[in-house]
């Protein structure tokens, strides 16, 4: 094991189905009766990640169509997963670092909803590598679960992160084709309402040094670039079916993507959770370097 990022648990294996740890988990995990493995990925179609928009996939066949949308599919379920593994990590982290009992409490009550949200999400996904760290946003993710810094963990993790997939997960709920994992990502978001609402609280009692904002406003500039570069996953997905494709091929597609558009939607969304009152500088400065600007099609590649 990697114990540079043994928080985040990304390089944590997982048991063989016969162990007898599993029974024991399924057992202690709610609400588990209904849920089987479903192995396939079509879960959101063309019209969502906008490809039906997508010139080179609308002449694609139909084998390879399929198998750019299992791709996008795949990825965007890997990374709820790779979340949802980080958060158990994280709130566990989070028990210790706690300065009241009910805080302490509520973390371990957390701890036990990103558990579930990991088990429940598993079931979706095919056999999968225990890690992906070639991921620039999970490698971000990493070293910012693994910070000393409660300040940090609380603006990044708690009121960006957590408010972030309220609305990211109410939208791939509302677009999912298939009802179970429609429902699951829909009873995601009570609970983390509370993650979020809990960040929030405890970052606004918190007076913010000069060393822990400048930590905060480099991760921030790192992810919000990440957004500003459009949805590079589906482009990458394309690239992976029908193989390399040139710079004006890459610029034609994201543009046939609407990435300003797609990048502009997320971009305000994030700027609105840094609304709050104990972020005004933070806000302040990433508009200054104008972090909140969708990029157009051809700086995005």
């Amino acid at each position: 094991m990697d114990f540079k990022y043994n928080i985040v648990g990304f390089d944590l294996p997982h048991t063989n189905s016969h162990d007898s740890l599993q029974r024991i988990l399924t057992a202690a995990l709610p609400n588990q009766n209904h849920y089987v493995n479903y192995p396939q990925l079509n879960y959101w179609n063309a019209d969502f990640f906008k490809l039906h928009q997508v010139k080179i996939f609308q002449e694609s066949n139909i084998t390879e169509q399929s198998a750019i949308l299992d791709l996008a599919n795949r990825s965007l379920l890997e990374e709820s997963y790779f979340i949802e593994k980080a958060g158990v990590g994280y709130m566990a982290k989070m028990v210790l670092l706690a300065e009241t009992v009910e805080e302490r409490m509520l973390y371990g009550l957390f701890t036990a909803d990103e558990a579930t949200h990991l088990h429940q999400i598993s079931h979706f996904l095919p056999e999968m590598e225990v890690t992906r760290m070639n991921d620039p946003f999970l490698r971000l993710l990493s070293e910012v679960v693994e910070s000393a810094d409660k300040t940090v963990l609380l603006f990044l993790l708690q009121v960006i992160l957590e408010g972030w997939g309220l609305s990211h997960y109410r939208r791939l709920a509302k677009e999912c084709r298939h009802p179970v994992l429609a429902e699951l990502f829909a009873s995601f978001l009570q609970s983390e309402s509370r993650h979020h609402a809990t960040g929030t609280t405890l970052f606004n009692q918190i007076s913010v040094s000069a060393l822990s904002q400048t930590t905060i406003l480099d991760v921030l500039s790192q992810f919000l670039f990440m957004v500003q570069v459009g949805p590079q996953s589906v482009l990458a997905a394309v690239e992976q079916v029908k193989g390399h494709l040139t710079r004006s091929q890459k610029i034609q597609v994201l543009e046939e993507l609407d990435t300003e558009n797609h990048s502009g939607t997320r971009l305000q969304i994030l700027r609105s959770l840094m609304g709050i009152k104990s972020a005004q500088s933070i806000l302040q400065n990433l508009e200054e370097r104008g972090a909140f600007q969708p990029l157009p099609a051809h700086q995005c590649v």
